[in-house]
């Protein structure tokens, strides 16, 4: 009888111990150890006011020192190794992310969540040209276009061919990053640039002039993203992290002469010239439905040329933080 009053009570503390550890398991799981370390992104080309501003006020250094959390800054400027990093785990916040390397990356498994909007600048992105006969898109039809692939630019040139009625088979695109794109159409060698931010300035001072801007055909979308791990196990953190950057924006309405010298300062311009470009750009943070139907236009253009090989329901990546 004793006997099998001990060998009860052993298996009820086995049992026990058994759901003891998976519930500890589980609350490690949901509840991650205190964050020590906030990895964001800085990004600041082509002109991005909020997170200049930010490095030159320590706006989230400070605020986030307040809980014992050190921020740190990788200068990674690639969308494609922004979202490498972020799938490695080695970064917590993608600050500036085109929304095509968002897509793109989510499309391929990426565990990503689009947290917000960083801007819309439809004007900011532009096809150039020297040539004095191309007048319209349509005179692109049959001339070489330099641009970097697969992003906001080749979104343009992709949407300003359909609006003339060309497929993009009859232009010869050549992929090049946005500064060489600018030298070769400056020294003849393309017919047209995809060309955004200061460099569109270089590329007028130099006599180019802007064809058209994406104005009417895609908005520029870029966006704000985290993973759903981190977003998951530190969920305050990221509600803290966007009120902290509405901050930046709200100093950069309140404070725009500060504003622009930091920027210039920080980038090389003008101040004048900050203070014309920033015309350019909506930085409200806020995703409306014309965001989404701009996202959804943008996996149309990368599925169209082949960029994007999986088609996901562009909802499933947002998350509407509160």
């Amino acid at each position: 009888m004793n006997k099998k009053i001990i060998t009860l009570g052993l298996s009820v503390l086995t049992v026990t111990a058994i759901l003891t550890g998976c519930s500890t398991e589980k609350k490690e799981a949901v509840n991650p150890p205190p964050l020590k370390e906030l990895r964001v992104t800085y990004v600041k080309a082509p002109l991005n006011i909020p997170s200049i501003v930010d490095k030159s006020n320590e706006t989230l250094v400070k605020e986030f020192a307040k809980d014992n959390i050190k921020v740190t800054f990788p200068e990674i400027t690639s969308g494609a190794k922004q979202t490498e990093a972020l799938a490695a785990g080695s970064l917590d916040v993608c600050s500036v992310l085109g929304s095509t390397s968002a897509i793109l990356a989510a499309s391929n498994g990426v565990d990503l969540k689009i947290i917000g909007i960083y801007s819309r600048a439809p004007k900011a992105f532009t096809i150039m040209v020297k040539n004095p006969t191309i007048q319209s898109s349509a005179d692109l039809k049959g001339r070489k276009i330099a641009g970097p692939k697969g992003t906001i630019l080749h979104q343009i040139l992709i949407a300003a061919l359909d609006k003339a009625n060309l497929s993009p088979t009859t232009v010869d695109f050549v992929s090049l990053g946005i500064p060489a794109s600018v030298n070769a159409l400056l020294s003849g060698e393309v017919d047209a640039a995809l060309v955004a931010g200061s460099e569109v300035l270089r590329a007028q001072n130099a006599g180019a002039r802007i064809l058209t801007t994406g104005e009417g055909l895609v908005d520029g979308t870029i966006v704000i993203a985290t993973s759903n791990k981190f977003l998951t196990g530190y969920p305050e953190i990221v509600k803290k992290y966007l009120a902290i950057h509405k901050e930046n924006i709200s100093f950069v309405s309140k404070e725009p002469s500060k504003a622009f010298e930091m920027t210039a300062k920080e980038t090389g311009l003008k101040v004048s010239d900050v203070e014309v470009m920033s015309k350019w750009y909506n930085f409200s943070p806020d995703l409306t439905d014309k965001d989404l139907s701009e996202l959804n236009a943008t996996q149309d253009f990368l599925l169209k040329t082949g960029l994007q090989k999986n088609k996901i329901d562009i909802k499933t990546i947002i998350s509407d933080i509160k």
